[in-house]
């Protein structure tokens, strides 16, 4: 008999009362806990209510068979891993059908016991790993809200701090020693950005991202981000534009610069972009342009999408080909390198994505890059 200090729970799911009793009495001598389901309702009940290690199915059932069962358990997202070991008297055809649903081994009848009893085995080592990995992951992701949490308390107290001093709080400052409190300013405001960033990745991966879709107005925020960044374009003796073409307007289609999307988030995708071409760009210019297409009509004459472009278009170093290739992956910082973690590229296409929208580059070195990003408009 197998030892443990917990048991795993196992579900047998049969219409038969015999096979029922067969399978349990092989698996409960294990020392398995176990809980019979007699048709494929009462299995999806019984999965929902509690937490099974693996699911025991037997595949030609009345009503519900093994294959539905299958396929809404891989359905439902919010179910955590749980291993299905089909058992099927029928052809070869029927385990592949059962594998392609979503089951992860079968056992042909009639069952023997040392196979069954090892396909089981085999299928809890998997789930146990499987579960272990979770942890691992949601341990990371818990550490990196903490790390995250903990570096941006400091840093924005920094900031305040900072501030009141250029503000005179404790005196008339020198213009050196003004100048020195300005770097460091914006030393904080990067540290801050990259924990920010680091923060928005991990929830964007992990689907904990908490977004609040309402009605945006692109050309706005657009103007917005641009007010708010041209001090920094300034700064670098930068000319940073905004160009609006309204194609779509000026010839007569009704939808304007709108999409559904989360605010915040397309503020800090438009504040990535901007702000990377000021970054990256030494002299010359940072042009923000925004264009509405028309809706045009499809093969059956309705209107297709209309779509927002929002480029960015820089007269910076360059990208190389061999660097293109990975830019938008995680902890890929462009060369040369500046400050920065090589997260903001990757934090904007998860961004875009998560707005049904696309993400491209063009770029050449010495001569610029530009960043073409497309969004569904609201018609």
């Amino acid at each position: 008999m197998r030892q443990s200090a917990q048991k795993d729970k196992i579900l047998v799911v049969d219409d038969s009362p015999e096979n029922l009793w067969l399978v349990e009495s092989i698996l409960r001598e294990e020392g398995y806990e176990i809980v019979l389901a007699k048709d494929g309702l009462l299995a999806l009940d019984l999965i929902k209510q509690s937490v099974f290690h693996l699911i025991v199915l037997d595949v030609m059932m009345p009503g519900v068979d093994g294959f539905e069962v299958t396929r809404q358990i891989r359905q439902e997202p919010n179910l955590p891993y749980i291993p299905i070991l089909l058992i099927t008297a029928h052809e070869q055809s029927n385990a592949v059908q059962g594998l392609d649903l979503g089951a992860d081994d079968f056992i042909r009848k009639p069952v023997d016991i040392n196979e069954l009893l090892a396909r089981v085995r085999s299928l809890l080592r998997l789930k146990h790993s499987v579960d272990r990995l979770e942890h691992s992951i949601r341990v990371r992701e818990d550490y990196i809200s903490w790390l995250t949490h903990d570096l941006r308390i400091p840093l924005v107290a920094a900031n305040r701090m900072l501030n009141l001093l250029q503000q005179g709080a404790l005196g008339e400052l020198s213009p050196s020693v003004s100048e020195a409190i300005a770097t460091i300013t914006r030393s904080n405001l990067n540290l801050l950005g990259m924990a920010n960033n680091l923060l928005a990745v991990y929830r964007y991966e992990f689907d904990r991202k908490a977004l609040s879709f309402v009605e945006v107005d692109i050309k706005i925020l657009a103007q917005e981000v641009v007010r708010e960044l041209m001090p920094l374009a300034q700064e670098k003796s930068l000319t940073l534009d905004l160009e609006i073409i309204d194609k779509a307007n000026a010839e007569g289609a009704a939808p304007g610069f709108r999409i559904q999307g989360d605010r915040l988030e397309l503020h800090r995708l438009m504040t990535n972009l901007i702000g990377n071409g000021i970054k990256f760009t030494d002299r010359g210019s940072v042009l923000v342009r925004l264009r509405l297409s028309r809706p045009k009509l499809d093969a059956n004459g309705d209107k297709a999408n209309a779509w927002i472009i929002f480029a960015v278009q820089d007269t910076g170093s360059g990208i190389s080909p061999q660097e293109q290739v990975f830019l938008f992956d995680r902890f890929r910082a462009r060369k040369p390198k500046k400050s920065g973690s090589g997260l903001g590229l990757h934090l904007s296409r998860q961004i875009v994505e998560t707005h049904q929208g696309t993400i491209t580059l063009k770029s050449k070195l010495g001569v610029g890059s530009l960043f073409i990003v497309r969004f569904p408009a609201i018609i």
